[in-house]
């Protein structure tokens, strides 16, 4: 079946809807973008589009639906996924983090919540000292648990804490997203204190 949808997609048989991304146009339907996403359901079959969903707009001289704020290799990936339900990107490209990373944001925006876990999982494998403070952050602004704990796991080491320090991470924690040093701070408390009682025992 998922063949048959991706041909369908690739083909642009019987698509009722177009994007416009980038300067490239996506040729859709609109049924199998609203059963896959409750927010494509809203922005293309709910009475009230055009007041609720303010970032995608009818053209003023195509009947495109033009995403601004997206990148074309992104919003494809997010077809390719909404339609075959399997990941599309080779993490070994140049730039495979950095599409994960827009990735994992393009389905949190669409409520394409296996997408988003995808996306954790596949990040995680990326986390270091140079990254782990701009994933952190990700992760607290999009609601990503695994990513956030495999984060904060990461940060339990002195020696990464250090380096992410010396970096400038916990900086660049503080002033984006410095709820998250709360959590960290909290966290490594934790482990001193139940380092702490072993020592005692």
């Amino acid at each position: 079946m998922h063949q048959h949808f991706t041909s369908l997609l690739q083909s642009g048989e019987g698509a009722d809807v177009t994007f416009e991304v980038g300067g490239e146009i996506f040729a859709a339907h609109r049924c199998i973008l609203a059963s896959r996403s409750t927010v494509f359901k809203a922005e293309l079959l709910g009475p009230m589009k055009a007041e609720l969903f303010g970032h995608m707009k009818e053209g003023t001289t195509t009947s495109a639906i033009h995403i601004d704020d997206m990148e074309a290799k992104v919003f494809r990936l997010l077809l390719s996924f909404i339609y075959s339900d399997d990941e599309d990107e080779e993490d070994n490209a140049d730039d495979a983090e950095v599409m994960w990373q827009h990735l994992l944001v393009a389905a949190d925006r669409y409520d394409i919540q296996r997408l988003r876990l995808m996306c954790e999982e596949k990040l995680c494998r990326y986390i270091n000292v140079t990254t782990v403070a701009a994933l952190l952050a990700l992760a607290e602004q999009h609601h990503c648990k695994g990513l956030k704990e495999a984060c904060l796991d990461f940060l339990d080491s002195p020696a990464n804490l250090q380096e992410v320090f010396a970096a400038g991470g916990l900086n660049y924690l503080g002033s984006s997203c410095p709820s998250v040093l709360i959590d960290l701070i909290a966290k490594l408390e934790s482990l001193k204190h139940d380092k702490m009682i072993t020592d005692d025992e």
